[in-house]
């Protein structure tokens, strides 16, 4: 003789539990297909150091001074083939651009507590004012960059910069 061997359906509650429980999921899931990704439009949108960067360079591009001047840090330091740029020389030298595009390529980014660094290439079209009516066109060429990036009371600020020609 074997013995018999019960088995216990699942009770309705659990079923019901079950299926409360998945409702929610699959209601939400298809959002993620639906909406996609956004590119963030301000510093404060930017969710890592490549968004940051695209957000920094599209306020270069628009001539957003504002902005550009809230995102470098006090203590800010820049590093450029001429030599090293405090803030305020960073921020003369950018206001001089006339930015009409740019590409950031080759994006790695590093987090390391409440900082990011940055590297990328960044090719830059435009020109760059003497203002004296005169003008000549920035490099077309690609140039390596390093940004490091902190997060700060008031948001992600540019601590350092470094741009290097290839």
């Amino acid at each position: 003789m074997r013995p018999k061997i019960a088995i216990e359906s699942p009770s309705l509650s659990l079923i019901l539990m079950l299926i409360f429980a998945l409702v929610p999921v699959v209601i939400c899931a298809p959002a993620c297909t639906f909406n996609g990704d956004h590119p963030a439009r301000s510093l404060s949108e930017a969710t890592g150091g490549e968004g940051l960067e695209r957000v920094f360079w599209k306020n270069v591009q628009a001539a957003n001074w504002v902005d550009v001047e809230r995102a470098l840090a006090s203590n800010y330091a820049g590093v450029t083939a001429s030599g090293t740029l405090d803030r305020a020389a960073t921020l003369e030298q950018y206001r001089t651009w006339q930015l009409t595009d740019h590409a950031l390529g080759d994006v790695k980014t590093e987090l390391n507590g409440t900082t990011i660094v940055v590297t990328y290439t960044l090719t830059l079209n435009g020109v760059i004012s003497n203002g004296n009516g005169g003008s000549q066109p920035l490099p077309s060429a690609a140039q390596h960059m390093m940004t490091v990036w902190q997060q700060q009371k008031a948001g992600w600020v540019v601590i350092a910069h470094s741009v290097s020609q290839p």
